[in-house]
Protein backbone atom coordinates (compact mmCIF):
# COMPACT_ATOMS: atom_id res chain seq x y z
CA UNK A 1 0.00 0.00 0.00
CA UNK A 2 1.16 3.67 -0.61
CA UNK A 3 0.36 6.59 1.30
CA UNK A 4 -1.62 9.08 -0.05
CA UNK A 5 -1.10 13.11 0.19
CA UNK A 6 -4.67 15.09 -0.41
CA UNK A 7 -2.72 18.70 -1.56
CA UNK A 8 -5.95 20.63 -0.59
CA UNK A 9 -6.91 24.11 -1.91
CA UNK A 10 -10.47 24.65 -0.84
CA UNK A 11 -12.04 22.81 2.38
CA UNK A 12 -15.40 21.45 0.80
CA UNK A 13 -13.87 20.06 -2.13
CA UNK A 14 -10.73 18.11 -0.71
CA UNK A 15 -13.33 16.86 2.21
CA UNK A 16 -15.44 15.73 -0.42
CA UNK A 17 -12.10 13.86 -2.47
CA UNK A 18 -11.17 12.32 1.39
CA UNK A 19 -14.42 10.64 1.73
CA UNK A 20 -14.72 9.40 -1.45
CA UNK A 21 -10.83 8.30 -1.18
CA UNK A 22 -12.13 6.42 2.01
CA UNK A 23 -14.75 4.95 0.57
CA UNK A 24 -12.84 3.24 -2.33
CA UNK A 25 -11.52 1.64 0.14
CA UNK A 26 -14.25 0.51 2.28
CA UNK A 27 -15.69 -0.80 -0.50
CA UNK A 28 -12.45 -2.47 -2.10
CA UNK A 29 -10.72 -3.51 1.24
CA UNK A 30 -13.77 -3.88 3.46
CA UNK A 31 -15.39 -2.41 6.52
CA UNK A 32 -13.25 1.25 7.78
CA UNK A 33 -10.40 -0.33 5.94
CA UNK A 34 -8.16 1.80 3.45
CA UNK A 35 -5.01 2.91 2.31
CA UNK A 36 -2.93 5.58 4.66
CA UNK A 37 -4.09 9.05 3.76
CA UNK A 38 -2.97 12.61 4.95
CA UNK A 39 -4.51 16.39 4.26
CA UNK A 40 -3.17 19.42 4.62
CA UNK A 41 -4.74 22.50 4.06
CA UNK A 42 -3.14 26.04 4.12
CA UNK A 43 -6.16 28.31 3.89
CA UNK A 44 -7.18 29.08 0.86
CA UNK A 45 -7.69 33.22 1.49
CA UNK A 46 -4.03 33.18 1.72
CA UNK A 47 -3.91 32.64 -2.20
CA UNK A 48 -7.26 35.02 -2.84
CA UNK A 49 -5.39 38.30 -3.37
CA UNK A 50 -2.75 36.43 -5.88
CA UNK A 51 -5.40 34.96 -8.06
CA UNK A 52 -7.12 37.76 -8.43
CA UNK A 53 -4.08 39.16 -9.43
CA UNK A 54 -2.40 36.36 -11.79
CA UNK A 55 0.30 35.89 -9.81
CA UNK A 56 0.28 31.70 -10.06
CA UNK A 57 3.88 31.92 -9.11
CA UNK A 58 2.93 32.82 -5.21
CA UNK A 59 0.07 30.64 -5.34
CA UNK A 60 2.72 27.89 -6.67
CA UNK A 61 5.03 28.66 -3.58
CA UNK A 62 1.91 28.44 -1.42
CA UNK A 63 1.15 25.07 -2.71
CA UNK A 64 4.84 23.48 -2.29
CA UNK A 65 4.45 24.21 0.98
CA UNK A 66 2.02 22.24 1.64
CA UNK A 67 3.59 19.20 -0.62
CA UNK A 68 6.62 19.40 1.86
CA UNK A 69 4.80 18.67 4.59
CA UNK A 70 3.05 16.30 3.36
CA UNK A 71 6.30 14.28 1.95
CA UNK A 72 7.18 14.70 6.08
CA UNK A 73 4.34 12.94 6.91
CA UNK A 74 5.30 10.06 4.64
CA UNK A 75 3.06 10.38 1.55
CA UNK A 76 4.13 8.63 -1.32
CA UNK A 77 2.65 11.05 -3.70
CA UNK A 78 0.07 13.68 -3.96
CA UNK A 79 -3.06 14.49 -5.83
CA UNK A 80 -5.09 17.93 -5.79
CA UNK A 81 -8.51 17.73 -5.48
CA UNK A 82 -8.74 21.88 -6.93
CA UNK A 83 -8.65 22.07 -10.66
CA UNK A 84 -8.21 25.81 -10.12
CA UNK A 85 -4.64 25.48 -8.78
CA UNK A 86 -3.34 23.10 -11.42
CA UNK A 87 -3.20 26.51 -13.21
CA UNK A 88 -0.22 27.32 -10.00
CA UNK A 89 1.00 24.13 -9.94
CA UNK A 90 2.15 23.97 -13.67
CA UNK A 91 4.11 27.12 -13.13
CA UNK A 92 8.11 26.14 -14.19
CA UNK A 93 9.83 25.77 -11.26
CA UNK A 94 11.77 23.29 -9.03
CA UNK A 95 10.04 19.73 -8.87
CA UNK A 96 7.80 19.19 -5.99
CA UNK A 97 8.93 17.18 -3.23
CA UNK A 98 6.49 14.44 -4.09
CA UNK A 99 5.00 13.11 -7.49
CA UNK A 100 1.23 14.06 -8.17
CA UNK A 101 -1.51 12.92 -10.02
CA UNK A 102 -2.93 15.70 -12.49
CA UNK A 103 -6.52 16.37 -11.97
CA UNK A 104 -7.04 17.42 -15.81
CA UNK A 105 -5.74 14.53 -17.12
CA UNK A 106 -7.39 12.08 -15.53
CA UNK A 107 -10.92 13.44 -16.45
CA UNK A 108 -10.07 14.11 -20.02
CA UNK A 109 -8.73 10.30 -19.33
CA UNK A 110 -12.28 9.17 -18.65
CA UNK A 111 -13.92 11.25 -21.43
CA UNK A 112 -11.72 9.46 -24.02
CA UNK A 113 -12.57 6.15 -22.62
CA UNK A 114 -16.10 7.46 -22.65
CA UNK A 115 -15.70 8.11 -26.34
CA UNK A 116 -17.00 11.55 -25.57
CA UNK A 117 -17.10 14.15 -28.49
CA UNK A 118 -17.84 17.46 -26.91
CA UNK A 119 -17.15 18.16 -22.97
CA UNK A 120 -18.79 21.23 -21.52
CA UNK A 121 -16.49 22.54 -18.46
CA UNK A 122 -17.87 24.00 -15.64
CA UNK A 123 -15.55 25.39 -12.80
CA UNK A 124 -13.94 28.69 -11.65
CA UNK A 125 -13.34 31.63 -14.07
CA UNK A 126 -9.94 31.05 -13.85
CA UNK A 127 -10.38 27.54 -15.14
CA UNK A 128 -13.18 27.92 -17.91
CA UNK A 129 -11.01 31.26 -19.08
CA UNK A 130 -7.67 28.77 -18.91
CA UNK A 131 -5.66 26.30 -20.97
CA UNK A 132 -5.38 23.44 -18.81
CA UNK A 133 -9.20 21.60 -19.80
CA UNK A 134 -9.15 22.83 -23.66
CA UNK A 135 -5.54 20.78 -24.04
CA UNK A 136 -5.74 17.92 -22.31
CA UNK A 137 -8.98 17.44 -24.06
CA UNK A 138 -7.69 18.40 -27.53
CA UNK A 139 -4.26 16.10 -27.23
CA UNK A 140 -7.39 13.30 -27.16
CA UNK A 141 -9.06 14.54 -29.74
CA UNK A 142 -12.27 16.14 -27.77
CA UNK A 143 -13.27 19.62 -28.21
CA UNK A 144 -14.38 21.81 -24.58
CA UNK A 145 -16.95 24.33 -24.84
CA UNK A 146 -17.50 26.69 -21.73
CA UNK A 147 -20.39 28.79 -21.10
CA UNK A 148 -21.28 32.13 -22.22
CA UNK A 149 -20.64 34.95 -20.77
CA UNK A 150 -23.20 35.16 -18.28
CA UNK A 151 -22.95 31.67 -17.26
CA UNK A 152 -19.44 31.79 -16.40
CA UNK A 153 -20.18 34.78 -14.29
CA UNK A 154 -23.16 32.55 -12.58
CA UNK A 155 -21.09 29.32 -12.36
CA UNK A 156 -17.83 31.35 -10.84
CA UNK A 157 -20.37 33.32 -8.44
CA UNK A 158 -21.98 30.39 -6.90
CA UNK A 159 -18.69 28.52 -6.37
CA UNK A 160 -17.09 30.99 -4.24
CA UNK A 161 -20.09 32.40 -2.53
CA UNK A 162 -21.69 29.27 -1.58
CA UNK A 163 -19.92 26.42 -2.86
CA UNK A 164 -16.77 26.68 -1.10
CA UNK A 165 -18.33 28.02 2.31
CA UNK A 166 -20.35 24.31 1.79
CA UNK A 167 -23.55 26.41 0.99
CA UNK A 168 -26.11 24.40 -1.61
CA UNK A 169 -29.20 25.88 -2.42
CA UNK A 170 -32.42 24.02 -4.92
CA UNK A 171 -31.80 27.99 -6.53
CA UNK A 172 -28.57 27.69 -8.06
CA UNK A 173 -28.92 24.00 -8.69
CA UNK A 174 -31.30 25.04 -11.31
CA UNK A 175 -29.17 28.04 -12.60
CA UNK A 176 -26.43 25.16 -13.01
CA UNK A 177 -29.15 22.99 -14.66
CA UNK A 178 -29.68 25.91 -16.98
CA UNK A 179 -26.40 26.48 -17.96
CA UNK A 180 -26.28 22.93 -18.48
CA UNK A 181 -29.11 23.09 -20.78
CA UNK A 182 -27.44 25.47 -22.71
CA UNK A 183 -24.53 23.40 -23.20
CA UNK A 184 -26.52 20.38 -24.68
CA UNK A 185 -28.24 22.70 -27.05
CA UNK A 186 -24.70 23.51 -28.25
CA UNK A 187 -24.00 19.72 -29.28
CA UNK A 188 -21.45 18.46 -25.89
CA UNK A 189 -22.29 15.09 -25.23
CA UNK A 190 -21.20 15.16 -21.42
CA UNK A 191 -20.15 18.14 -18.61
CA UNK A 192 -17.43 18.04 -16.86
CA UNK A 193 -17.38 19.62 -12.82
CA UNK A 194 -14.12 20.72 -13.00
CA UNK A 195 -14.22 22.75 -9.65
CA UNK A 196 -13.89 19.73 -7.17
CA UNK A 197 -17.30 21.89 -5.02
CA UNK A 198 -19.60 21.44 -7.79
CA UNK A 199 -20.57 17.72 -7.39
CA UNK A 200 -21.79 18.46 -4.04
CA UNK A 201 -24.76 20.69 -6.21
CA UNK A 202 -25.16 18.55 -9.60
CA UNK A 203 -25.48 15.16 -9.22
CA UNK A 204 -25.97 12.82 -12.26
CA UNK A 205 -29.89 12.98 -11.33
CA UNK A 206 -30.30 16.61 -11.84
CA UNK A 207 -27.94 17.36 -15.11
CA UNK A 208 -29.43 17.09 -18.28
CA UNK A 209 -26.14 16.18 -19.63
CA UNK A 210 -23.42 12.60 -18.43
CA UNK A 211 -21.37 14.13 -15.91
CA UNK A 212 -17.36 13.94 -15.16
CA UNK A 213 -17.23 14.24 -11.62
CA UNK A 214 -13.42 15.30 -11.09
CA UNK A 215 -13.16 14.79 -7.29
CA UNK A 216 -14.37 11.60 -7.60
CA UNK A 217 -12.18 10.63 -10.62
CA UNK A 218 -9.48 11.97 -8.72
CA UNK A 219 -10.18 10.50 -5.70
CA UNK A 220 -10.55 6.77 -7.85
CA UNK A 221 -7.27 7.30 -9.49
CA UNK A 222 -5.68 7.77 -6.38
CA UNK A 223 -6.71 4.91 -4.84
CA UNK A 224 -5.84 2.82 -7.84
CA UNK A 225 -2.52 4.42 -7.10
CA UNK A 226 -2.19 4.08 -3.31
CA UNK A 227 -3.69 0.20 -3.91
CA UNK A 228 -0.90 -0.60 -6.57
CA UNK A 229 -3.08 -1.15 -9.03
CA UNK A 230 -1.31 1.94 -11.12
CA UNK A 231 2.06 3.15 -10.91
CA UNK A 232 3.27 5.81 -9.23
CA UNK A 233 3.02 9.12 -11.35
CA UNK A 234 5.76 11.14 -12.49
CA UNK A 235 4.93 14.63 -12.34
CA UNK A 236 6.31 16.75 -10.19
CA UNK A 237 4.93 19.98 -10.83
CA UNK A 238 5.68 22.25 -13.82
CA UNK A 239 4.53 22.08 -17.79
CA UNK A 240 3.01 18.82 -18.70
CA UNK A 241 4.04 17.09 -21.98
CA UNK A 242 2.00 14.50 -24.32
CA UNK A 243 -0.45 12.93 -23.30
CA UNK A 244 1.33 9.57 -22.66
CA UNK A 245 3.16 11.50 -20.04
CA UNK A 246 2.32 10.05 -16.82
CA UNK A 247 0.30 12.03 -14.92
CA UNK A 248 -2.47 10.19 -14.23
CA UNK A 249 -4.29 6.69 -13.35
CA UNK A 250 -6.25 4.18 -15.00
CA UNK A 251 -9.87 4.05 -14.08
Amino acid sequence: MRHLGILAHSAEGAALCFRAFCQEGFREMGPDDHPDVTLDLIAMARSMPAWEAGEHDSIRATLAESVRRLAGAGADFFACPDNTAHLALERPGADLPLPGLHIARVVADRAARDGRRRVGVLGTRYTMDGPVYPRELAARGIAAEVPDAAGRDTVHRIIFEELVNGVVTEESRRAYVRVIEDLAARGCDAVALVCTEIPLLVTPGVSPLPTLDSTRLLARAAFDVAAGRAPLPEWRGGPVGSPAHPGSAAD
